[in-house]
């Protein structure tokens, strides 16, 4: 049987799009804002209240993982505040620092809300299978026929709104991802002392399909989030020019 590693290859990809996608994303809106209102604390409020709904399940997922997990909490705010090193922090949790993997769980968990409801309302309500299998299999023209119809779907603006809420607050920040080398080092030993003991061919028949299609599908939830990631930021890169030309202000 020949096994396939592809969806590891896929969420390589969509991963590393989706976080340069997000945060030239957030440039472009900040900056069209910033030259629109001439003002940072408007601009800071306005974008926040974009990101509302991304924002709020990113911390409530931190805080009920938390919770849990057994992990005492502190202070919970959605106010966004600038920091020192120039960041714009949007909210946040307090949770004590326990083991490395309940803590890389709480880090983690924004992210597994934020595809959970990509995978459980987003996909099936605006029917994406079908254009992630044509992608998957190089059919160009059934993949741009489903995106045209795309529109026409009931509710898809509002869908679109909340998909692009969420995936674009959903990733992680370097904080909550302070535990993760520990837990990542950690299964790679678990996984060669498996090999070396001789459950290579065990694990190869019983358990790499499965967990290929795992990551097919959390690919797909990721290629959801960079596909409107991609159309948002091609207009709002224009829009920021224009403005740019017509004011004579930019924003770097």
């Amino acid at each position: 049987m020949q096994i396939s590693f592809d969806g590891l290859v896929w969420l390589l990809i969509t991963l590393g799009l989706l976080f340069i996608l997000q945060r030239q994303l957030h440039r472009e809106i900040q900056a069209i804002f910033l030259i629109i209102t001439r003002n940072q604390d408007i601009t800071i409020w306005v974008f926040s209240l974009l990101f509302f709904p991304g924002v709020f399940l990113h911390e409530f997922s931190h805080l009920v993982m938390a919770k849990l997990l057994r992990v005492r909490t502190g202070s919970f705010s959605l106010l966004p505040r600038p920091m020192p090193d120039g960041h714009l922090q949007m909210g946040y949790v307090e949770a004590a620092t326990t083991d490395v993997f309940r803590d890389s769980l709480v880090g983690l968990a924004p992210l597994i809300s934020g595809m959970l409801f990509i995978a459980l309302a987003v996909i099936p309500h605006l029917q994406l299978t079908t254009m992630w299998e044509s992608l998957n299999q190089s059919q160009w023209q059934v993949f741009l026929k489903e995106f045209e119809v795309l529109p026409s779907i009931p509710d898809f603006w509002l869908w679109f709104y909340g998909t692009f809420a969420i995936s674009s607050t959903m990733l992680p920040s370097e904080s909550d991802r302070h535990a993760w080398l520990p837990v990542l080092l950690t299964a790679i030993v678990l996984l060669a002392t498996a090999v070396l003991a001789g459950a290579g061919p065990w694990m190869l028949d019983i358990l790499a399909t499965p967990f290929n299609q795992f990551l097919r599908g959390t690919a797909l939830v990721l290629l959801v989030s960079v596909i409107i990631h991609v159309l948002l930021i091609i207009p709002l890169a224009l829009i920021h020019l224009l403005l740019s030309h017509l004011t004579g202000l930019d924003v770097k």
